[in-house]
């Protein structure tokens, strides 16, 4: 697994969609592209996270950004998430875990005592040339997506 830096050539991805879509990094090329990942759809952190993007996604569009909620969940629960609490940035399902592992955001987690596999909450801003311009890893959800649309702004 290779950890993705700023300024690396982001990899590449083909991912099923909320609302039965599809999205690739090829689809998205020549624009500015938030990738978030989260560890699980309608969990506290990941609510607030969804709907902090949410709340700023004309904010991000008018600075020319695609953001894009992924977690490795199914496509009909990603639906449910969204529907359930208005969320209005794509949410994309990445259940075979290519690009969770391609990002290096599979990573070892623990929690009570117990360690297991999991999805790292982590940021990318790919460039419209798809490189990498600002990685953020271990987020804290607070305050996150205000600082990603300022460095998206600041692009």
């Amino acid at each position: 697994m290779t950890e993705i830096t700023e300024g690396m050539k982001a990899p590449t991805f083909d991912m099923a969609t909320d609302g039965g879509g599809r999205l690739s990094s090829d689809a998205l090329n020549g624009r500015t592209v938030v990738l978030y990942f989260y560890p699980k759809a309608d969990t506290p952190g990941c609510t607030t996270e969804g709907q902090d993007f949410s709340a700023l996604a004309g904010e991000f569009a008018a600075a020319g950004a695609t953001v894009v909620g992924v977690s490795r969940d199914p496509v009909k629960k990603l639906d449910r998430f969204k529907a359930k609490y208005d969320l209005k940035v794509t949410l994309a399902s990445d259940e075979a875990g290519d690009v969770t592992e391609a990002f290096g955001v599979w990573v070892e987690k623990t929690l009570y005592g117990r360690t297991y596999m999991g999805v790292e909450r982590a940021t990318f801003l790919i460039d419209g040339a798809g490189v990498v311009r600002r990685v953020w890893r271990k987020v804290r959800v607070k305050g996150h997506a205000a600082e990603v649309l300022a460095a998206v702004q600041s692009l």
